[in-house]
């Protein structure tokens, strides 16, 4: 089986922290060395571990955002 690779390439925002100190977080996030893409989930307090998130793409992230501008 392949190794899994992740690379944090940029830090934007701690959305919460838990009480056990993980943070639920937007980043841009590189997968196994692919283009990095925008991902919201929780990390441990080393960002070793990470727990179950969704990606988006530059594109998916542009109309999630643009639909928040209307509220």
């Amino acid at each position: 089986m392949a190794e899994f690779k992740f690379e944090i390439v940029e830090e934007l925002l701690v959305l919460s922290t838990s009480e056990n100190g993980w943070t639920k977080e937007l980043n841009r996030v590189s997968f196994n060395g692919a283009e990095p893409k925008f991902d919201i989930r929780s990390w441990s307090p080393d960002h070793t571990k990470m727990g179950k998130g969704i990606t988006l793409t530059n594109e998916e992230f542009k109309t999630l955002t643009d639909a928040f501008k209307g509220h």
